[in-house]
């Protein structure tokens, strides 16, 4: 069979669903590939670059349409190109069939197959799949990039000779993987970040990225992502209300937003009101990923930058994936690669449309001339439900000095227990061996003892727990190996011997291995 990728003919999109490196790995598959003349020309694949790597190149869209049993594509196919489909043939690319049911019908009326890459569920074996993902990442990082190149200062902050600069700060509103990806640039060039998501479970994923997680004083559970495949739930108008009360307090102190907050099927919800632009400084910048949704931002004009009459710049931009085309190109075009792996599974060019498989059926919108779409719900959850932890009760001074009055009592009744049973066993031993053995017995036990406390007092500040204690056995080992050092028997001599050189390898390998373990947390 062969797979084709047309131009795109959207305004402004340089992206191409092929690239010579993936066209070599469909072509492993049993695949012919096909590419119009210039598609990925925008995106700095020539035509001579599919040449070397086997693809024919194709003078019109028409033709490639015509030859291609399945098209790949960026953006959904316009009304005019959905005429150029025909019955049994595959088209792969962004599709959003829940915005698009009129385009939708026009595909399924031409008989054709529509594979919707928006529509790949959020499970983990479909991570590979996963282009939504692809994309946000891309376009979180240069959301960030875009911000730096309108706002006036540095990210990081410098003390110089010229004056002290303070750190931009940045406020990401939604976190999911466009937000981290904005989160882990914003934090790399130095600014001091912040972040804000409804789902509470992402709150950990934010710290460790080395931002800090806004969080609400409000009473209310919020939904698990799971339960809307890894994505942002509705929130409640009450929560809502507390979201926008807590960003109104904190909007004069930030210097950059971004806002990346989607809800599948539905307008952008409006976050950054009128009057939260207003009271931003200066100079500000705000970059609006969900623009072309209608924008999170009063203010937001789509494919359009602004600046307000208090000086805030907002930035409505809606292809930023697409101003990074090479790099966009190479990850969806991967994403098709391992979708075209998984419609291919005997490797033959021949394409096995499995139903029963979730990841294909969740894709499909239309399939042998009925609409699919929407698909059922995945049988595995995005992302597994966190159980909530009960906060630890505070204790009363009362009730610790209970406690510690308690514990004692208990080790002291152990330790107890354990002498009168150590004496009993010593009576008991001393009534049948001579007195010569139980002389040498009861040092040896008192040894034990000693050893023991010594050991299990050992403070390990700078050692491992377990370093410190084998540690301590060991100058244990070496105190009494140099006390017999200089004993008359050759036998003795040749085992203290023995004994103060391994135990003394022992410790000064823990101090070594101590220091280089230090040393990996020393700046210089």
């Amino acid at each position: 069979m062969k797979i084709g990728a047309p131009n795109e003919i959207f305004p402004g999109e340089d992206r191409v669903a092929m690239t010579p490196t993936s066209a070599k790995d469909l072509q492993k598959l049993g695949y012919e590939c096909l590419i119009e003349t210039g598609a990925g020309q925008s995106a700095g694949f020539s035509d001579a670059a599919y040449e070397a790597a086997g693809v024919e190149v194709v003078k019109t869209a028409a033709d490639l349409w015509m030859a291609a049993e399945i098209v790949v594509k960026v953006r959904p196919p316009s009304m005019d190109e959905t005429k150029l489909m025909r019955e049994g043939q595959t088209l792969i690319s962004f599709f959003y069939p829940s915005q698009n049911k009129e385009l939708m019908e026009a595909a399924n009326a031409q008989g054709s197959t529509v594979i919707a890459m928006d529509m790949v569920p959020r499970i983990s074996r479909a991570q590979k799949m996963d282009a939504l993902s692809s994309m946000a990442n891309i376009a979180g990082y240069r959301a960030v990039i875009e911000a730096g190149n309108n706002f006036g200062r540095f990210f990081t902050g410098q003390v110089t000779a010229a004056g002290k600069v303070p750190p931009a700060k940045v406020l990401v509103v939604g976190a999911g993987v466009a937000g981290l990806a904005a989160i882990g640039t914003a934090t790399s060039l130095g600014a001091i970040t912040y972040a804000f998501d409804v789902r509470p479970e992402v709150a950990e994923q934010v710290e460790s990225m080395g931002a800090q997680f806004v969080f609400l004083d409000f009473e209310e559970d919020q939904a698990d992502g799971a339960a809307t495949g890894g994505y942002a739930p509705v929130s409640s108008p009450e929560f809502a209300a507390a979201q926008l009360a807590k960003f109104r307090e904190i909007a004069p102190d930030i210097d950059i937003v971004i806002t990346t907050a989607l809800i599948p099927g539905r307008d952008a919800p409006e976050l950054w009101t009128k009057d939260m632009v207003e009271a931003m400084k200066p100079g500000s910048v705000i970059i609006d990923l969900a623009a072309e949704r209608g924008g999170n931002c009063k203010l937001t004009v789509m494919d359009e930058k602004i600046v307000t009459d208090n000086g805030v710049t907002i930035v409505g931009y809606t292809d930023f994936p697409s101003r990074m085309a090479a790099q966009s190109s190479t990850l969806y075009s991967n994403n098709i690669r391992h979708m075209m792996t998984d419609l291919t599974p005997e490797k033959d060019g021949q394409t096995s449309h499995n139903m029963e498989d979730d990841v294909i059926r969740g894709a499909t919108a239309t399939h042998n001339g009925e609409i699919t779409f929407p698909p059922p719900p995945p049988k595995i959850a995005a992302i597994a439900a966190q159980p909530k932890k009960p906060a630890p009760k505070e204790l009363t001074p009362e009730e610790k000095r209970d406690a510690e009055t308690a514990a004692f009592k208990a080790q002291t009744k152990n330790q107890v227990t354990l002498i009168v049973v150590g004496a009993a066993v010593l009576l008991a031993i001393g009534l049948v061996a001579p007195a010569s053995f139980m002389q040498h017995f009861i040092v040896f036990v008192l040894s034990v003892f000693i050893g023991f406390q010594v050991i299990w007092g050992v403070a390990h500040s700078l050692h491992t727990p377990l370093m410190a204690v084998t540690n301590a056995i060991s100058s244990i080992i070496i105190l009494g190996a140099v006390t017999q050092i200089g004993s008359g028997s050759f036998l003795v001599v040749i085992l203290a011997a023995l004994a103060v050189f391994m135990t003394g390898i022992n410790i000064f390998g823990g101090f070594l291995v101590t220091r280089r373990m230090l040393a990996m947390f020393q700046k210089s």
